[in-house]
């Protein structure tokens, strides 16, 4: 059976890559591209549309969102509400959202993911496999200039993991920052995070550990968006078999 699939975003960088790879995969079928900033384009021989509701009403089984945090909390009940399934790449969501998403998300199933690359999910896999080992760490996310937020959701996802493992971490020992920010935002067990925005990168991220004589870098880069999407498609894919939510890529990779 071929998977009916919507994108919200369709018209940004990533909305239209995610375009580009269901239309490719035999097993999913592109139906609706919807973007309000958009309207009129086409993508993969699609017009890009704003009506959500007409998407819902004409049949798709998932919806993939890679939009932003408050479109996506005034969609995602739609979608629930429809039975629609949702892969969700849009990050800025706090706890509150994610069980009001598990509680409407009764008939289908919802999937929201910091990060799509399975190098990336491998990467912060490793670094709570690493936490107990070492005494400081401190986490660099950098990012195209394009970017919104910081830190990043995969940063943020990185340090509640590296925290939840061990909350033993040597004590910083500044006393004194002649640049207000310098030591970077603190994050829990009072982990240090890094955001760095330019242009040319895409998405990038890594994590040092240190104790006595010795380093541990865990570093994850993607060069392109085309390094999200075996993720986005393995997730659009699993998603129709679920109800409720599914955090993360992890569950459907078995780690």
């Amino acid at each position: 059976m071929t998977i009916r699939v919507g994108v919200l975003g369709a018209g940004g960088r990533m909305g239209a890559t995610v375009c580009d790879a269901v239309a490719a995969d035999d097993e999913l079928d592109l139906v609706a591209a919807i973007d309000p900033f958009a309207v009129g384009r086409t993508v993969q021989g699609i017009e890009i549309t704003d009506d959500v509701e007409r998407m819902l009403a004409d049949g798709v089984d998932v919806v993939v969102d890679f939009t932003t945090a408050e479109a996506a909390r005034r969609n995602l009940p739609s979608l629930a509400a429809a039975g629609v399934h949702a892969v969700v790449g849009t990050t800025g969501f706090d706890a509150a959202d994610l069980d009001r998403f598990e509680a409407d998300f009764r008939t289908s199933g919802v999937l929201v993911a910091a990060n799509f690359a399975i190098g990336a999910v491998l990467m912060m896999r490793f670094a709570e496999i690493a936490a107990p080992f070492f005494e400081t760490v401190e986490v660099i996310e950098l990012h195209h200039d394009q970017k919104l937020d910081a830190p990043s959701g995969t940063a943020m996802t990185t340090v509640e993991r590296i925290a939840a493992a061990s909350d033993r971490w040597g004590e910083d020992p500044t006393r004194s920052e002649l640049l207000p920010g310098a030591r970077g935002g603190v994050g829990p067990a009072g982990v240090h995070v890094h955001s760095v925005r330019l242009r040319g990168l895409v998405a990038h991220q890594e994590v040092l550990f240190g104790a006595a004589g010795q380093l541990l870098t865990v570093r994850h880069d993607s060069f392109d968006r085309v390094s999200f999407m075996p993720g986005v498609v393995l997730a659009a894919k699993r998603i129709v078999t679920t109800t409720g939510l599914t955090r993360g890529l992890e569950p459907l990779l078995g780690i």
